[in-house]
């Protein structure tokens, strides 16, 4: 091994992977709404649209999904750092105004009954809970069809992302650990900067 290599911990080599964009996980049910943060998200099929996500037991957004059998998976930006946080520290367990502490404001979209949105993100995906109790119970991970999805225009538009065309708070946030985050970067196209950078 180079002087360039290290080990890394075992309980810490998630954090090697984990800097896909942190998302905000919404449910409702039977009068209730809650949103928590979330960094183990990801895309799993196109036809149907479907995506994966990892909850923990103690989450009572969790349990508002599994009452209900719908949540929505959003992004929130730069501007909704301290919110995003807030959403993933606090619970609604002990802390019965966390939306409002926290500085979450909900909307409903048309269409998909009383699902709460959370405004301010730049997408928004509504999804149906598709039951897998062992993998629920055995590995907390969830997979949603995807019934629904908007984004922001600034920074979504034509089936990719524009970050660098927008305002830097509409950036997407990258949870690592221990509170720190990264913003989405610099843009970098293998087809043409690799390209002129070899020229």
């Amino acid at each position: 091994m180079t002087q360039q290599f290290a080990p890394v911990e075992l309980e810490k080599a998630y954090r090697l992977i984990n800097h896909g964009t942190t998302a905000l996980v919404s449910a409702h049910h039977n009068g209730i709404d809650n949103v928590m943060s979330a960094s183990w998200v990801c895309g799993l099929d196109f036809r149907p649209a479907k995506l994966t996500v990892v909850l923990d037991k103690i989450a009572r957004t969790r349990e508002l999904i599994e009452q209900s059998g719908f949540f929505v998976i959003q992004v929130p930006t730069v501007a909704q750092l301290q919110m995003t946080y807030d959403l993933g520290t606090r619970t609604l367990r002990n802390d019965r105004d966390k939306l409002r502490h926290c500085g979450a404001e909900l909307f409903r979209m048309e269409g998909h009954g009383n699902l709460p949105f959370v405004a301010g993100c730049t997408a928004w995906l509504a999804c149906k809970l598709i039951p897998e109790p062992h993998n629920q119970q055995a590995h907390d991970l969830f997979i949603g069809e995807i019934v629904g999805a908007w984004a922001d225009t600034r920074v979504f538009k034509d089936g990719h992302w524009h970050f660098e065309d927008a305002d830097p708070t509409l950036r997407s946030l990258h949870y690592i650990a221990g509170g720190q985050f990264y913003a989405t970067g610099e843009p970098l196209n293998a087809n043409t900067d690799l390209n002129s950078s070899l020229s």
